[in-house]
């Protein structure tokens, strides 16, 4: 009993040809007797960007901390959390630990 060889006949396999460019009115007529919506801009207002938080100067301490926490908050506390770092000079981990430590002192944890 001998095998077939696979390689044997590809004919089969012969490249196909190229497929014939529709045109773009015709998908537009056929989308619209479909249903389908544009996605295309319609009018003239153009939608108004999401707004952009201000930027900062980039924050790179060499500290011994190498855990890091994701914290939900509101864009106000962030924006203070970054302002009280900036004005002491220290990076956000610093600021954490210090209002941990006067949050506790003061409610006498």
């Amino acid at each position: 009993m001998s095998r077939a060889n696979p390689f044997g006949d590809l004919t089969d396999f012969a490249p196909q040809d190229a497929a014939k460019p529709v045109p773009a009115e015709a998908i537009e007529q056929i989308a619209a007797a479909s249903g389908f919506p544009s996605r295309k801009a319609v009018g003239s207002a153009a939608p108004s960007p999401a707004p952009v938080a201000p930027a900062r100067t980039p924050r790179r301490h060499t500290t011994g901390r190498n855990r890091q926490i994701n914290i939900k908050a509101t864009e106000e506390t962030v924006a203070e959390l970054y302002r009280v770092a900036d004005a002491l000079g220290l990076p956000l981990g610093a600021v954490l630990e210090q209002a941990i430590a006067a949050l506790a002192a003061q409610k006498d944890i």
